[in-house]
């Protein structure tokens, strides 16, 4: 027997608590006997075990139902959602029996303490559970119907966002709200909500208990109505609450909407394409709500076997892409002659009905439609919830802020199908003709800049930018912020990252920002930073999803989270981007699959001029230096036909392959012509490559002096000191004491060389500041600090392959350093 006492309570952790009850197990038993029900209940018991270990759950206590304690609230879903289906499949196993189970989820703080031995071998529970959070789980459960999965709204706000977590069958699920109830000795009124998946949730508000009942507004109880129109007639308080539209559907902020196809039923072919993309910019200047983009829509579309291009958004389509992808409501606007004037209508339709659960309605002819427009949006706003005076103050007029054209907005809407079909040439196309039917169209402006930045065409992206700065005022909120974050990234890299950052947390939902935000921080080696921007970017419902999870692959390839980042990069193949087998073959390196890397690149577009600075890194990791100089020559042959800074990308790369070769005269001899060609373009070009052009002249000047040629080193840095357009940047300061350093080495000087460093050894430092850090260390003989940084290199093989200044140039170099630190970090253990 153990002496030891029962433990004290521990302090108060957040959890997520379940509580189950099997609905009728006594009847059940009497109906089908005791044996048979002893034989139900072992299987029950073997699917609650297996369900336990899936999902990460700890059973605290059973007896016709279930409490478990999960970490996380997506894993307590999970096991509420598979326990529902097993219990189904268990009944259907013996004959039809009809067994569910009512569920309560809740998340909040509980106190947990240890029973002891001795307690425990007389019947205690192993664990006990106290706190407020668990008799608000079994109110949630109580209340519950059976089949009936009930959510607090804290778990609900943080299960919901973590869906997709549970893969294709987290977007199937039903999500709706049952308002605001009320427990016995709880203060405050709770928002419940039900999620289920279709044919097994009964979509029905939960049962009123004395313990548990829906919290009614006092003018809405009949027995209290005299009392309270007294006291309004008399205190004249309750005009609000009289007045007040009640939100059409169950609408939470930042909930999302699907916007269907527009039914034209005049003759006025221009609002074709014209109204339905006014409609959405006016619902777009809110934070309250979100709006599916197009390419989404699209994907849903065809993911439901329907083709975009002949089924029409209906509200049956419309409905099935909302429930698809968790959308609270379905906006269908339509327009019509009535009585000789123009009438724009919506409708927002609940999708799990498919019924109408409001309608907003506005007159106008002509250009004025527009003001029939942003009418509608504003009410349909209110309706759902938000508040009017942050409607009015968010909201300013569709023509200020688009175009009084419709001819000019129905070219711009083609130009939006377009770019969401990842035809940004043929976007480009309407934007332009968008901007010559009226020049001060800012957003089709924009619209060029969005499309020439995804055709990598910097040049004309940058003038487009300049046209949309001036006319800044001609924007919305939301994209008026985005034109500034963008100036920034132009005029200061350095800033980039905080000002999309902050546009980031202002716009949670807007992939644009979220996208920028986790680039430049990736860009700035702060990748931890970067990572949550990423994965908020890779939301089913962002437009751009393959480019997103290319990124945030890339970013935890850089953390070395190889297997996250091969699903993440793998994903983003899978949608369409053949770009990121190039990021996927790096994350398989990585791990020392050479023969599955070549395999990835093998699959690359054989247009793809960028796919040969993977093929040399991977050759250099392996070993097969003919074929790395072999790819560095045909990647620098190919340079001829390309434009702007993509000329300069295989000048280092082969310079690292000769260097590899120990052919130090052509590394760096190609060295200096790369450095010489980066500083005459800097010179030049485009604002947008100045970081490239500066960063691949001190990358090739590093090269050079590794190389053995010191003084080529030397003549790079003064030629690139000179330039006027030499950018200020953390990047540039941090390369530029990198090749000083090597330079110091060279000397005999590898202690001043550490001492010019020391600024740059912190969290963000570049793969080769640690590489020259560990060669002055080593020069120096102290085995220490060389031990150190060898194994810091060691631990970031993703780093090496996944550091992207000076577009991937040093790729090679770092690995080529990376295999040399292995051998430095065996030697010195």
């Amino acid at each position: 027997m153990n002496d030891v006492p029962p433990s004290a309570a521990d302090a108060p952790q957040l959890r997520t608590l379940l509580l189950t009850d099997l609905c009728d197990s006594t009847a059940l038993v009497e109906r089908i006997g005791d044996a048979a029900a002893a034989e139900l209940f072992r299987d029950h018991d073997r699917l609650v075990l297996q369900l336990q270990q899936q999902w990460r759950g700890r059973l605290i206590d059973r007896s016709d139902g279930l409490l478990l304690l999960f970490e996380r609230p997506i894993d307590g879903l999970g096991f509420a959602l598979d326990y529902a289906q097993g219990l189904r499949t268990l009944g259907e196993r013996r004959g039809g029996l009809a067994l569910r189970a009512r569920q309560g989820l809740h998340v909040g703080e509980v106190l947990t303490w240890r029973n002891s031995d001795e307690a425990v071998q007389v019947g205690a529970k192993p664990l006990e559970v106290e706190g407020l959070a668990k008799p608000t789980a079994a109110r949630l459960m109580s209340i519950a119907r059976p089949g009936q999965l009930l959510l607090s709204a804290v778990a609900e706000t943080l299960t919901h966002r973590a869906a997709r977590g549970l893969g294709e069958r987290g977007e199937r699920l039903l999500w709706k709200s049952h308002g605001r109830w009320r427990f016995k000795g709880v203060p405050t009124p709770m928002e419940i909500y039900e999620v289920g998946e279709i044919g097994l949730t009964p979509l029905r508000a939960p049962r009123h208990s004395p313990k548990a009942w829906r919290d009614i507004p006092l003018w809405r109880r009949p027995a209290a109505l005299v009392a309270e129109l007294a006291v309004l007639a008399v205190l004249g308080v309750g005009i609000w609450f009289i007045t007040r539209a009640q939100p059409a559907i169950a609408f939470a902020e930042r909930d999302w909407v699907v916007v269907g196809d527009l039914r034209n039923m005049t003759d006025n072919a221009t609002l074709d394409g014209a109204l339905d993309q006014a409609f959405r910019i006016s619902l777009e200047q809110s934070r309250y709500l979100n709006i599916l983009s197009e390419e989404r829509v699209i994907k849903s579309m065809t993911f439901m076997r329907k083709d975009p291009l002949k089924d029409p958004l209906d509200r049956k389509n419309a409905s099935d892409v909302a429930l698809r992808v968790g959308a609270r409501a379905v906006l269908m606007p339509s327009v019509a002659d009535v009585g000789g004037r123009t009438r724009f209508v919506v409708e927002i339709v609940d999708p799990g009905t498919q019924q109408t659960m409001a309608v907003s309605s506005a007159y106008g002819a002509g250009p004025a439609i527009l003001g029939a427009v942003d009418k509608v949006t504003a009410d349909l706003r209110g309706q759902l919830g938000e508040d009017a005076d942050h409607i009015h103050e968010s909201s300013p007029p569709l023509p200020e802020v688009t175009t009084a054209s419709l001819d000019a907005l129905r070219a711009y809407a083609l130009g939006q199908r377009r770019y969401a079909a990842g035809d940004y040439v043929g976007a480009q196309g309407f934007y332009r003709k968008a901007t010559e039917l009226d020049p001060r169209f800012a957003l089709a402006w924009l619209g060029q800049v969005r499309a020439y930045f995804a055709d990598v065409d910097y040049a004309r992206a940058t003038s487009a930018l300049k046209m949309v700065v001036g006319l800044d005022d001609r924007l919305p909120p939301r994209e008026a912020m985005y034109v500034k974050s963008w100036a920034v990234q132009i005029q200061d890299p350095a800033a980039a990252a905080d000002a999309w950052v902050q546009m980031a947390e202002i716009y949670p939902d807007y992939p644009p920002a979220q996208h920028n935000a986790a680039m430049d921080l990736f860009v700035a080696n702060r990748f931890k930073e970067a990572l949550p921007f990423a994965r908020r970017a890779t939301g089913d419902r962002f437009d751009l999803s393959a480019v997103f999870l290319d990124q945030y692959g890339r970013i935890l390839l850089a953390l070395g989270d190889y297997a996250a980042a091969d699903r993440a990069l793998a994903g983003a193949v899978a949608a369409g981007w053949n770009g990121a087998l190039l990021r996927h073959a790096a994350a398989v390196a990585a791990r020392h699959d050479f023969a599955g890397a070549r395999k990835l690149l093998a699959q690359v577009d054989r247009t793809n001029f960028h796919a040969d600075l993977t093929r040399i890194a991977v050759a250099l990791d392996q070993g097969d230096l003919a074929y790395a100089l072999e790819r560095a020559r045909h990647g620098m042959a190919a340079s001829d036909q390309q434009q702007g800074v993509a000329k300069l990308n295989y000048y280092v790369p082969l310079a690292t392959a000769y260097l590899a070769f120990d052919d130090k005269a052509a590394a760096a001899r190609t060295a200096h012509e790369g450095a010489r060609e980066a500083i005459r373009a800097l010179a030049k070009e485009d604002p947008v490559d100045a970081l490239d052009d500066a960063t691949t002249a001190l990358a090739a000047a590093l090269v050079a002096v590794r190389a053995g040629d010191p003084a080529v080193a030397a003549d790079i840095l003064r030629a690139l000191a000179a330039e006027p357009a030499r950018p200020d940047t953390r990047l540039v300061r941090e390369l530029t004491a990198v090749v000083e350093a090597e330079q110091q080495i060279a000397r005999a000087q590898p202690t001043q060389g550490l001492a010019r460093l020391a600024p740059f050894l912190d969290q963000t430092s570049r793969f080769q500041t640690r590489v020259t850090a560990m060669r002055a260390a080593m020069a120096a003989r102290d085995e220490g600090a060389a031990r150190a940084q060898a194994n810091w290199i060691v631990q970031r093989r993703g780093m090496a392959y996944a550091e992207i200044q000076c577009g991937y140039c040093l790729q090679a170099l770092n690995v080529l350093d990376m295999k040399a630190a292995t051998k430095v970090a065996a030697a010195l253990k």
